[in-house]
């Protein structure tokens, strides 16, 4: 058993890693590919980034040395599971890995406690209680159209309804201040004179590609912390919605924390552990380990896998 192998896959909506450990948790590959969400992108290219993923991670490991794997996947895409068989098979893999919700395995990458919650905020947004590692109870996570409150799309497009309202009035922004960086970031330095002529040329963009929306959280973060009102003002919102969202599913246990905006240090992360001051807080680390490491537990009898939880979710 010390040859063996499990491979975890971190299947994203903008990028596909593939993890493979040993059994006690080090690592001895890993991949980056492309997006691998079949729900965002078909199941054709879902399945090629996670097979060109899985060959660089594998490199010269023998396939036949592969115990377990389990890959997270957004969605349920019964279809992938036969697909990805045949990917592991070519890869000399005897089984296909388990298919398991992405949510579950970023709490996993948060905690080796059986039962807790996660607070997802990325592009999307979502809150889960986990029960057993598996989830019981699921809140938000409804898209960018109904809902993902708090998520990094949900900030940009507060942060352009804000910016576009102040145009409407005449304000031209400050440098620095969040209405001079969205402007310029959307704009550059092509913009009609007056401040409603910018507001209406914003708004035909931002209608004919909503998704530039989610790339103004950044912008929200920078202005907020340089102490732009505006800015702070959506921030705070953002942390009221998403923990709002948590106090839905949240019984006890640990809370992970992942997705881009609440694992990196900011103020959205910031206010959000302000509201969760008295709760055990985690922070999610890699998603494509937490997979080999829920793997890896199927196979070891008796071992809960919280000694060897370390090693395998170890940032790369």
């Amino acid at each position: 058993m010390t040859k063996s192998l499990v491979v975890g896959v971190d299947a994203g909506a903008t990028s596909t890693r593939v993890s493979v450990h040993t059994l006690d948790g080090t690592r001895v590959g890993y991949a980056r590919a492309g997006a691998g969400n079949p729900s965002a992108h078909g199941l054709d290219k879902a399945v090629a980034a996670i097979g060109t993923a899985l060959g660089r991670a594998l490199g010269s490991h023998d396939g036949g040395r592969v115990v377990a794997s389990l890959a997270g996947v957004a969605g349920q895409v019964d279809t992938l599971v036969p697909e990805l068989a045949r990917v592991w098979a070519g890869h000399g893999i005897e089984a296909g890995p388990l298919i398991e919700r992405d949510v579950a395995v970023a709490y996993a990458a948060g905690t080796a406690e059986p039962d807790g919650s996660l607070l997802l905020s990325g592009t999307g947004a979502v809150a889960a209680r986990v029960a057993g590692h598996r989830i019981d109870t699921i809140a938000d996570g409804l898209g960018w159209l109904l809902g993902d409150e708090g998520s990094g799309f949900w900030i940009g497009r507060a942060a352009a309804k804000a910016v576009v309202s102040a145009l409407d009035r005449g304000a031209t922004g400050e440098p620095g201040s969040l209405v001079a960086l969205v402007v310029e970031h959307v704009l550059g330095e092509e913009r009609p004179a007056s401040p409603r002529a910018v507001a209406d040329r914003f708004v035909r963009l931002a209608q004919a590609d909503h998704m530039r929306l989610a790339a103004l959280s950044a912008l929200v973060s920078r202005a907020a912390e340089a102490g732009d009102p505006m800015a702070l003002k959506v921030a705070e919102e953002a942390a009221d919605r998403l923990v709002a969202t948590l106090r839905r599913v949240h019984v006890s246990g640990d809370i992970v924390l992942a997705g881009s905006v609440l694992t990196n240090e900011g103020p959205v992360r910031r206010a959000v552990l302000a509201r969760l001051s008295g709760e055990r807080v985690r922070t999610a680390r890699d998603a494509a380990g937490a997979a080999a490491w829920l793997a890896a537990r199927g196979v070891l009898s008796g071992d809960d896998g919280r000694s060897s939880h370390a090693a395998f979710t170890l940032t790369p």
